[in-house]
């Protein structure tokens, strides 16, 4: 499978939307506290155990999140293409609340039917090379408690867990 990277454009706004939101449809493990914070999604204890939802508004939060992404100077989203259509995408930008900037991957989504080909790795990759030319020493990125083929995933690329998030109920 041939797959090709660029950079997305207002017009794929709809596109990654309706891929991202139907991802959280049906993988919920995926919504992380990031997605909580900016209203994407909600959680709830059912049986003592947390969940994560799609808030009420969450399409349309998202839509604002990732049009601000692809508008924004301290952000970029990448687009892996296999035979002309959409593989997966990646949102990675630029932090400038701690010592020096750092870099936050903010999100690798890849389509059930393209994984395991290196989409993946290839959107990461590239998402790591923006950030290191723009001066980037530190990148971070969070994901889902319970998502834990992305937990390994992640370590197998060399990153390592530093923390975990609370939320006060």
């Amino acid at each position: 499978m041939a797959v090709e990277i660029r950079e997305a454009s207002p017009v794929d706004v709809e596109q990654l939307k309706s891929i991202f939101m139907g991802n959280l449809q049906t993988n919920p493990s995926y919504i992380s506290h990031g997605e909580v914070q900016m209203g994407v999604g909600e959680l709830r204890f059912e049986e003592g155990d947390l969940h994560g939802y799609i808030a009420p508004n969450g399409f349309d939060m998202w839509e604002k999140y990732i049009r601000e992404k692809i508008e924004g100077n301290d952000a970029v989203v990448y687009i892996a293409e296999s035979d002309g259509r959409v593989a997966g995408f990646c949102v990675a930008d630029i932090e400038e609340d701690g010592a020096d900037p750092f870099g936050m991957v903010c999100d690798v989504l890849v389509l059930p039917e393209s994984r395991g080909g290196g989409v993946g790795s290839m959107l990461l990759d590239v998402a790591i090379s923006w950030l290191r030319s723009k001066g980037i020493k530190d990148i971070y990125l969070e994901s889902g408690k319970d998502n834990h083929a992305a937990h390994e995933y992640f370590e197998r690329r060399g990153f390592y867990h530093v923390s975990n998030i609370y939320k006060l109920g």
